[in-house]
């Protein structure tokens, strides 16, 4: 029988479902229409922290939004010119695209000064930000980089009495316990071969001139002064107290420091808490940690319960890839939440492409974040992955529809939307750096089609989009605010049907290509079913198992309606006899949907 806790313990369901809107900040304002590949701020845009208005979050709220995931608000390296601001200028050598990666920190202590309309009050903008999103009771989260900084990294807008990264460290060994960076001693690093950041067009500083001596190892692990223009060459590698060359050894214990307990723990451990603790005191709510299962778990659980003595509600979520780590980062790293990508965005990604099969959602949630569901962030855009309806992914925004609906309900914890995928943005055009690859540049200043049209000119009312975007954002807008307005979505059990209605092809129940379950309370129960097929409607019987109704604390002789809350409160009627009748292998709820159809019912009794 698939029935399952959505967690492991009941004490830990929380009463709010995390609907997060990632913002790419940069971009989000930006209602220039230009589109130059390799355009310049001037000749292309840029998008501020004024741009986000109290129009755009006021609608943000409307869509079910709970928290909103600001990208790229630390300073990091990038291509314009801030000197007259005191801001040094980065070397285009080490800086990808003209706007610049924003996962490339440049000081960790001050905010990127494309997103000022006032540079010189840049920080002053940011934290009005924070105010007019917590205003509109929306949550803040933004980035967390500890892995890796520009290579150029030095903070000119540290607290007083704050130790740069690197200060102190000694070059000469290529690993110290209580260096920042690993280094390679004697060795001077070198640009790799074909780096062109700006493609024909020559950028200023783009000599291969670059002068870092001696050289430090890349942010990706890599050991080498001219690392490959495929690795992350822009960026250098912290260190946390592992001797990545010699066994990964870690020089400490689960508290951080050596055996003996005499030694302070690793140097880059306290500037670390010290950066987090600055951004949690200006008002932020959570960070998303950047590539965090690159980052020792010990640290993350060292620093994560301090944090929360500045704010016992900050939230982290890590970006981590690895199933088998994921226990390891909630119970030891005390992460609250971990991206669920190799797991069900993989599949549902496959099935949205008309590739995969539905039982790799069964495989998802058994197999690897059974028990753990509450900390399983869900999502099916963000600023690495493709664009649903970019040609090099599903090529329809419609392929959402039972995608996001699996995402979103299959059990309690957070779902994640990127700006612009409620009204199918394609990520159409070739950008520069970022290339035409379906996805949405991080690293040029561009304006983003579809999202522009929403923006309708400042207006944020969604004037400019036509009546098939209008639909796609009801539906989402629909779904998210029934994952937090409907208990059995919040905290509810889960139960599959897929093994009932495996064998039931004869009734319409493709197992390949349709996916049904149950999620319920005490007080409240619902049936979830999404057809995956782009090429045929979906109609079945579908079948309830005698024991389920027990198990919902329903009685299974009654009669009941079924409300399609989805999709305009459409309501089925069904005996639960009929219903329930094993003898006979027609008996079911029958159910239609459409193509790339969804559909959420309350299960009522009459």
């Amino acid at each position: 029988m698939d029935l399952l806790d959505a967690n492991t313990t009941e004490e830990q369901f929380t009463d709010q479902k995390l609907i997060i809107y990632q913002i790419f900040t940069r971009l989000f304002g930006n209602q220039n229409p230009t589109r130059k590949t390799y355009g310049t701020k001037e000749e292309n845009g840029v998008g501020t922290f004024d741009g986000i208005t109290d129009a755009a979050l006021r609608e943000l709220k409307q869509l079910g939004v709970t928290h909103v995931w600001y990208t790229g608000v630390i300073e990091h390296a990038l291509m314009t010119d801030y000197s007259a601001h005191g801001i040094p200028p980065d070397d285009a050598d080490v800086v990808k695209g003209r706007a610049g990666s924003p996962y490339a920190i440049k000081d960790y202590y001050d905010v990127n000064p494309d997103l000022a309309t006032d540079i010189g009050h840049r920080m002053a903008e940011f934290e009005a930000l924070v105010k007019r999103t917590h205003d509109h009771g929306l949550g803040v989260l933004i980035d967390f980089v500890p892995n890796h900084v520009a290579r150029r990294y030095s903070s000119d807008a540290k607290p007083a009495g704050v130790e740069d990264l690197g200060e102190g460290d000694d070059p000469t060994q290529s690993f110290g316990v209580h260096n920042n960076f690993y280094y390679l001693p004697g060795q001077r690093f070198r640009v790799p071969k074909g780096n062109n950041p700006l493609g024909a067009e020559r950028a200023p500083g783009e000599d291969g001139g670059f002068d870092e001596f001696p050289a430090k190892a890349s942010g990706n692990d890599v050991f080498s002064a001219e690392p490959g223009i495929d690795d992350w060459f822009e960026t250098t590698k912290l260190n946390y107290g592992v001797d990545l060359q010699n066994n990964r050894t870690k020089h400490f214990d689960a508290n951080g420091r050596p055996a003996d307990g005499r030694t302070p723990v690793p140097a880059t451990w306290t500037k670390m808490h010290d950066i987090l603790a600055y951004w949690t005191q200006k008002g932020v709510d959570g960070f998303r940690c950047d590539m965090a299962e690159m980052v020792p778990v010990e640290f993350w659980g060292w620093v994560i319960p301090r944090i929360r003595q500045v704010n016992p509600a900050v939230t982290f979520t890590a970006e981590i890839y690895n199933p088998a780590e994921y226990r390891n980062y909630i119970y030891r790293g005390r992460f609250d939440f971990l991206y669920d990508k190799v797991g069900l965005y993989d599949t549902l990604r496959r099935l949205m492409e008309g590739k995969g099969n539905a039982e790799g959602i069964t495989h998802a949630w058994r197999e690897e974040t059974r028990g753990i569901a509450t900390h399983m962030l869900r999502f099916l855009e963000n600023h690495d992955e493709q664009r649903i309806a970019s040609r090099a992914f599903a090529g329809d925004p419609r392929a959402a529809v039972p995608a996001m609906t699996v995402s979103a309900t299959l059990g309690p914890g957070p779902v994640m939307v990127y700006f612009g995928q409620e009204v199918g943005e394609k990520g159409e055009g070739n950008e520069g750096f970022g290339t035409e690859d379906g996805r949405t540049t991080i690293f040029d200043y561009w304006g983003v089609p579809a999202h522009q049209q929403w923006m309708n000119g400042g207006r944020f009312d969604g004037g400019g989009l036509d009546e098939d975007q209008k639909r796609l954002r009801q539906f989402y807008a629909t779904l998210l605010n029934l994952c937090t307005q409907r208990e059995a979505i919040r905290r509810g059990q889960f139960y599959s049907l897929q093994a009932a209605n495996e064998h039931r092809k004869s009734e319409g129940f493709n197992g390949y290509l349709n996916y049904a379950y149950l999620r319920f309370t005490p007080g409240e129960r619902l049936l979830v079913v999404v057809n995956f097929d782009r090429q045929h409607a979906h109609h079945s019987f579908l079948k309830i198992p005698r024991e389920v109704w027990a198990a919902m604390g329903l009685d299974h002789e009654g009669d009941y309606g079924f409300t399609d809350l989805l999709n305009g409160n459409a309501r089925l009627e069904a005996s639960a006899p009929t219903l329930q009748e094993m003898d006979n292998p027609t008996a079911g709820l029958e159910i239609r949907l459409p193509t790339w159809g969804a559909g959420i019912f309350l299960i009522e009794k009459k």
